[in-house]
């Protein structure tokens, strides 16, 4: 069968389509950069990718009419913009009256449990969405899940910040709120068992876990599985603003993510029922399992795809073409070179760079750096790196967003996600036996420049020191 997958560089497409293709069908990625997905090459002889912005109309031209399913995994959660909830509406509709022209016989949706009356903007939006699909004329399947328990998730992510740095805990009253988690893996049970089959035609379900829990005994759990004692009072003074707050300086979350997460946890997300647990033959994992599967992934540095990789953990809202090209013009660039000993050597210590690793040298100076642009609305260092030893386009590398990842050919270009008065890229390149380093500032104004000369005095001992680390 031929498949259209939408949001394919997001956390659920990225671990859909390889079981797309193992179940032998040809699947055609919509994405709006192709410079920002990475496939793997046994995915490559049965995957098309074809770039598509939802919200412009003309490019939607290019997906064919001879599909036989799609599936709608388009979430912004929060965007760069405030009104995300109108432009995900906007996608929808872009969206739908395209599949209509084509021979699709089904859409699955993947949204969010959406069972109160009182839903946060973001479960508005989803619930909105699902509201537009369901006017198209092909058959609609929408499956509404709340918590997603996985590695790489948000909200494994965020649990585990908060359980490794905080013994005790001062929360807001929402951890009191229930929900009830699904692990990934079920999630994707549900989604490919789906497909195609008419048992789930115009229908939407409810998936969850077995456990209904606070957000409270999430963490617990969580500390349990680690072995470690956690202490969590709840106050009822902490306004919405001030958990944001909470979460941003805590967690490797955004500030507009974290207001996001904020609203919805404040609404319980219950299943109404689990019909489709028989339907399907699903029997979902509890939560302590599919924690326990997480921390396996994470240990085994197998992670599969991270949140933070997406666009929204980040400043970065555009298509990442326009950057791969380092400009010289009005621009400050220091450059340095040193001849490499071991060509293998220097290209794995360029490649396991920033996360655990670190950078090699000042690691308490970038760590300043970090502190700094989350003190002004930056992501700071917190982010990390999906895997230890792999980079790929598009992946998200501490404050730095990669453009650029060819390890044969010895090549590395990342771009500074954090706040500056300009725009910066950091640049590694091995020619022969020199390995070429460069970090080039395109400032904005007066103020673009004063910060070039006050930072220029620390460049000389960090990236120097760095450079000789990736040598030897």
């Amino acid at each position: 069968m031929k498949i259209l997958l939408t949001g394919a560089t997001g956390y659920i497409g990225k671990r859909l389509l390889p079981l797309l293709v193992a179940q032998g069908h040809e699947v055609l990625c919509c994405v709006r950069d192709k410079n920002r997905f990475y496939l793997a090459a046994a995915l490559q002889a049965n995957v098309k990718i074809i770039e598509v912005d939802f919200l412009k109309k003309e490019t939607l031209s290019q997906i064919p009419i001879y599909i036989d399913a799609a599936y709608y995994l388009i979430h912004s959660m929060s965007g760069s913009s405030d009104n995300y909830d109108e432009l995900e509406r906007i996608s929808a509709e872009n969206f739908t009256e395209r599949i209509n022209q084509t021979q699709a016989r089904q859409v699955i949706y993947l949204s969010g449990i959406v069972n109160d009356k009182s839903l946060s903007k973001h479960l508005s939006s989803r619930k909105q969405v699902e509201d537009v699909l369901n006017l198209g004329t092909f058959a609609m399947t929408t499956l509404r899940a709340g918590i997603i328990v996985g590695s790489g998730s948000a909200s494994f992510e965020i649990i585990r910040d908060l359980v490794n740095k905080l013994p005790v805990m001062i929360t807001p009253k929402w951890l009191n709120t229930k929900c009830q988690p699904i692990a990934i893996n079920d999630v994707l049970k549900f989604l490919t068992k789906s497909l195609l089959n008419p048992l789930t035609y115009n229908q939407s379900f409810d998936i969850g876990g077995p456990d209904i829990l606070t957000y409270k005994e999430m963490l617990l759990t969580f500390a349990k599985a680690k072995k470690l004692r956690r202490w969590i009072f709840t106050v009822p003074v902490m306004t919405p603003k001030l958990s944001s707050y909470w979460l941003y300086f805590v967690t490797s979350t955004s500030y507009k993510l974290a207001t996001a997460l904020v609203s919805s946890m404040k609404v319980e997300v219950i299943c109404k029922d689990t019909k489709i647990n028989e339907l399907l033959n699903v029997q979902p994992m509890s939560y302590e399992k599919a924690l326990s599967k997480a921390l396996l992934k994470v240990k085994e540095d197998q992670v599969a795809s991270s949140w933070k990789d997406s666009l929204i953990s980040g400043r970065f809202n555009t298509n990442l073409s326009g950057y791969l090209k380092v400009p010289k013009k009005d621009c400050f660039i220091d450059r340095r070179k040193k001849e490499v000993i071991n060509r293998d050597f220097t290209i794995n210590q360029i490649w396991s760079i920033g996360g655990e690793t670190g950078w090699y040298y000042g690691n308490w100076l970038w760590n300043i750096r970090g502190f700094i642009d989350k003190l002004f609305g930056g992501v700071g260092l917190r982010r990390g790196r999906t895997n230890k030893h792999s980079i790929n386009s598009g992946d998200v590398l501490d404050f730095w967003r990669v453009l650029y990842a060819n390890k044969e050919e010895g090549k590395l270009i990342l771009f500074a996600e954090m706040k500056l008065p300009g725009e910066a890229w950091l640049e590694f390149k091995i020619i022969g036996n020199t390995l070429y380093q460069s970090a080039t500032f395109r400032p904005r104004g007066i103020w673009g420049k004063l910060y070039w000369y006050s930072v220029l005095p620390f460049h000389g001992f960090i990236f120097e020191g760095m450079l000789r680390r990736l040598i030897r």
